[in-house]
């Protein structure tokens, strides 16, 4: 089994190096120019429209790697709801060490946040069914394990991390080995851990029901019309797992969850969820010398 908070924070930490190294370089010039170094101060991170937040943590590790002596503190916790002017984090110290973190830290954040937002919609959407809202694979090369944390955030369900943890037999590899049948027969000949559950992809009814009588454990139905996932959940009677994917929007995602499916799969979640808007503001510079910090958490 995985170990998916090590992952999270590996990554995070190999993700947060490359991204200020590309874009601090040799150095933030117009700070270095403009900002004395001596210069102590506040700021706070503010939401521009309204969401859900993920990536706390991970902008809070961005100042870190920038200076240590900056200190972060959310306000919101990941998971939670917030509206335009909502106060989601405040942060002091060196006021340029603030400016060096800044874009990357609201990068991460923004980007979190927004497929946090786009996954509560769709949850949202399906309220009151037995359905579950996955993600898929369709995540940034390099991002998934935080993209597939952001979907948790939003109320969502990960769906496989990579192609080791679940077989899933699609279309290409029946063409590769005959038919969908043998497909299974050959998983189910080289799975070393019989906790590993085997799905398959079906585009048709009859596919559904020989995927049944495959044994298999789940099987997604892909691109399949309501009328044809109506008929497939009555052919299957509950004995084997449905899902659905493709062609999943909000517009009918609440017809397809009153189906009676068990999961439906959405790759808009991690592929076009818009940045949720949040911005950094400095206030009360130099506060610092007198002893304090006048940060309040009033938006």
């Amino acid at each position: 089994m995985i170990d998916a908070d090590a992952i999270l924070r590996a990554q995070a930490e190999r993700l947060i190096e490359l991204a200020l190294a590309e874009d601090v370089g040799d150095g933030d010039i117009t700070t270095i120019s403009t900002v004395p170094c001596e210069l102590l101060g506040e700021a706070a991170i503010v939401a521009k429209a309204e969401g859900v937040i993920a990536g706390q943590f991970v902008a809070e590790m961005t100042f870190a790697h920038v200076d240590v002596q900056v200190r972060y503190r959310g306000l919101v916790a990941d998971g939670s709801p917030v509206t335009k002017g909502t106060t989601v984090a405040l942060i002091e110290g060196p006021v340029a060490s603030i400016l060096v973190g800044e874009r990357t830290a609201l990068n991460f954040l923004g980007r979190l946040s927004g497929i946090a937002t786009l996954t509560a919609r769709f949850v949202q959407q399906v309220a009151g069914s037995k359905a579950r809202i996955l993600d898929t694979r369709k995540t940034t090369p390099g991002l998934r394990a935080l993209e597939k944390y952001a979907v948790r955030c939003g109320g969502g369900h990960n769906h496989r991390f990579g192609l080791f943890d679940m077989f899933l037999v699609k279309e290409n590899h029946i063409r590769a080995c005959g038919s969908l049948s043998e497909g299974v027969r050959r998983c189910r000949q080289t799975r070393k851990d019989q906790s590993i559950k085997i799905e398959v992809e079906a585009t048709t009814p009859d596919e559904v029901v020989e995927a049944v009588a495959a044994g298999v454990d789940r099987i997604m139905l892909d691109n399949m019309s309501l009328e044809m996932i109506a008929e497939c959940v009555q052919l299957v009677g509950g004995r084997v797992e449905l899902e659905v994917s493709g062609n999943v929007s909000l517009d009918n995602v609440a017809a397809i969850a009153r189906t009676g499916v068990d999961y439906i799969s959405v790759g808009a979640l991690t592929h076009s969820a818009p940045v949720l808007d949040l911005s950094l503001q400095l206030r009360n510079l130099d506060s610092a010398q007198e002893g304090h910090f006048g940060i309040s958490g009033e938006n």
